[in-house]
């Protein structure tokens, strides 16, 4: 298992925070006020990743890229020169289809890929290297799902990347020795900002499509200040999209 991945996960919420509560445990004696102090910082911090109304309110923030409207479809054909989809993750060896499966973000980036792909006849792209190192990669699960569930054939598959980064690196490899530098970019919208530049500073020419917006009324009784799992999730996604956008310009730029 990488150690990029297990540092991730100590380093961001909510992994950081059980961290501050263990050590507010540890040194309850020699410390009190400094214990007191990190055992409140981990329970707000829990809390707030846990409401719903931090999900819509972080993902206002981050969700720049308008909504591709549809009555814009028609025109893409003669802007772009293919869709390029992005891997959203895998779920392990599902009893029920007996093999490895598209994540939900990744299905809902196929879903949309696949209707901007049958509305404008643009060829697809799928994106996505090996999860941890094992085969299939994303871009073949992906590339199997659109051809079997959507009836869209795709064209391309870079199945070497791990991050948006070397998404973008590779997919040029794959596209621009042919002249094809004008991509329509299908990821969720919190992802899309990063998603963009990485894109651009790999010399394509991007048009957004981003879907999957959580920066709209969530919809919950008391307006979202009531804990929920989900989205301790989503703020996580979120806040892991506010540190690559902080950090992206840094490492690669």
């Amino acid at each position: 298992m990488p150690i990029r991945y297990i540092l991730k996960q100590f380093i961001l919420p909510p992994g950081s925070f059980l961290l501050l509560l263990l050590l507010a445990w540890w040194v309850r004696r020699r410390w009190p006020r400094l214990s007191f102090a990190g055992f409140v910082a981990g329970l707000v911090g829990l809390w707030l990743m846990s409401l719903p109304v931090v999900v819509e309110w972080s993902a206002r923030v981050l969700e720049r890229e308008p909504a591709l409207a549809e009555s814009e479809w028609p025109a893409l054909a003669s802007r772009v020169d293919a869709i390029v989809v992005l891997g959203g993750g895998r779920e392990r060896d599902d009893p029920a289809w007996g093999e490895d499966q598209p994540a939900s973000q990744a299905l809902e980036r196929l879903r949309y890929a696949a209707r901007l792909a049958r509305a404008t006849g643009l060829p697809l792209l799928t994106t996505g290297g090996l999860h941890f190192g094992e085969p299939p990669s994303e871009a073949a699960i992906m590339a199997e799902v659109l051809q079997r569930d959507f009836g869209v054939a795709v064209r391309w598959q870079e199945g070497e990347s791990r991050t948006t980064w070397e998404n973008a690196t590779y997919s040029a490899r794959l596209l621009q020795p042919a002249g094809l530098r004008r991509v329509l970019l299908v990821t969720q919208a919190s992802h899309m900002p990063r998603a963009r530049w990485s894109f651009e500073r790999a010399g394509f020419e991007v048009v957004t499509a981003p879907m999957g917006f959580l920066g709209v009324p969530n919809g919950r009784p008391l307006g979202g200040w009531l804990p929920e799992a989900k989205a301790v999730w989503q703020n996580g996604m979120l806040l892991n999209e506010a540190v690559g956008l902080f950090a992206y310009p840094l490492a690669y730029d």
